[in-house]
Parts: structure tokens; sequence; C-alpha cells
């Protein structure tokens, strides 16, 4: 490891040594030490992950000058059942919905290198009788259910995730869309028997467009809805949310 980076992961995490699980941040490893420089000195801040099945993509947001900015888009490996929700254990299908990722959910040695766990089922599927456990987001490029990246994008997710969970990040909302939920795609299959639960998705969808903040998603009479501190929200802030790190 270099000794610029070794001061740098010092330096990110002395301000935060104080929470109890700080010691599960490791050094850098040689892989690891391959992230931009940009990149690393958005380590700690607030995260907020968003999934489009049908692009098979993973987007990784910041809070950066008080709204998400996308930092890097991440093609997905591989992920199972097509597009709708997951309902049972052993439907080999990844899950879609509104989850909640937090230190606990965090397994640095997983079988499949790096993972953290969804928090499947939810309350939402609970209240529907779905069935199943062990809903991940890992490495390896295999799935069964899962979402599975390769290593090198893993390491990177996972390390964003976890900075930002011991700078005080209570959970990191993990949003999970079949597609991008525009008026005319969604009307596009507006005969799929998901057609119902599509419209709940798109309420979260519609609020991080317009605000570039995580919708607070609760849910009631086995519905999805905004909690009504989101439906505040009118007046977002202005910002870029252009990919500082396309270039």
């Amino acid at each position: 490891m270099s000794k610029s980076l070794f001061m740098l992961s010092v330096l990110l995490l002395s301000p935060v040594s104080f929470y109890s699980n700080a010691q599960s941040v490791q050094p850098l490893t040689e892989q690891q030490s391959t992230m931009q420089p940009e990149k690393q000195r958005l380590l700690g801040l607030p995260v907020y992950v968003r999934i489009i099945k049908e692009d098979k993509v993973l987007e990784l947001f910041v809070k950066n000058q008080g709204t998400y900015q996308l930092v890097q888009t991440y093609p997905i490996c591989n992920y199972s059942g097509g597009l709708g929700p997951k309902r049972y254990q052993g439907d080999f299908k990844s899950p879609e919905g509104f989850y909640q990722v937090t230190m606990q959910s965090l397994n640095p040695n997983s079988k499949f290198y790096r993972s953290f766990n969804l928090g499947y089922p939810n309350q939402y599927d609970q209240e529907h009788g779905f069935t199943g456990k062990h809903l991940m987001v890992h490495g390896d490029c295999v799935s069964t259910g899962c979402y599975a990246m390769n290593n090198q994008q893993i390491s990177e997710i996972y390390q964003f995730i976890e900075y930002a969970l011991i700078n005080g990040q209570p959970q990191v909302e993990v949003n999970i869309f079949p597609f991008r939920m525009t008026n005319n795609k969604l009307n596009s299959y507006s005969h799929s028997v998901h057609y119902e639960f599509w419209q709940q998705l798109k309420v979260g969808y519609d609020f991080f467009e317009k605000t570039h903040q995580p919708p607070n998603m609760i849910v009631s009479n086995g519905r999805y809805n905004l909690a009504p501190q989101g439906l505040l929200a009118n007046n977002p802030q202005k910002s870029n949310p252009a990919n500082p790190f396309a270039r």
C-alpha cells in the first residue's frame, strides 16, 4: 500500500473512530486502491443505491452539497428471474422494492467475496406472504436470486456503504426498480400482472428524480406509500446530477 493511501485511510477513519464497529474497516487492499482519487474523497458521505433490472445496472449516489449525485454506474453481472418481485423461496427471482442496508447487513467474509444483505423480506413482502432469505448484492458474478457484481465492483460499492454507515448514516437505502419508470415505459406494461405493484414503485422513483433525495417509503394497507414528510419536498435544491466521473 502506498504511503499516500495509508494516510488517506487514516484521515477518513479518525473522525469516526468513536463508533463501536469502526474496527470492521480494513486497510485498502491493492485491488481497492485502484479507486479514483475523486471517489476516495467522497468516502464517508451518505450513500444511496438504485438498481435498474432491465438495464442491468447498479447506480451509486453520494450526498454532496445537499443532494445525491451519481458517482458511478456499475454493470450487473447477473440477476435471476426477469422482471417482477420475488414472491417465494426457491423461485430464483431477484427482488424489487425498497430495502435498507445496515452495518449488520455487511459481510466482508462472504463466500462471494463481499456481500450486503438487502433485508428481504421487508414489511411489504411479509404482509403479502412472500418468503425467502439471504437476498444479497455480492461478488463472484453468480446469481440464484441475488444481484451479482464482479469482485472489483462489489469491493468499491461495499467500501462506500461501509464508510457511510461508520460515519453515522443509520442505513443505506437500496431501491430496486424493474426499469426506468417513465410514464411511457410504465404504460407499455399496463397489461402486466405486476402493473399495480409497479405503480407503487413509481412513486418512489419519481420522488428521487424530482428531488435528488432518496424517498422515505412506508407500507400501509399492504401498499408502498411515500411518507408524509416526503410529500413536503416540493422545492428541491438546484443541483447538477451529472456524473462527475464520466470523463
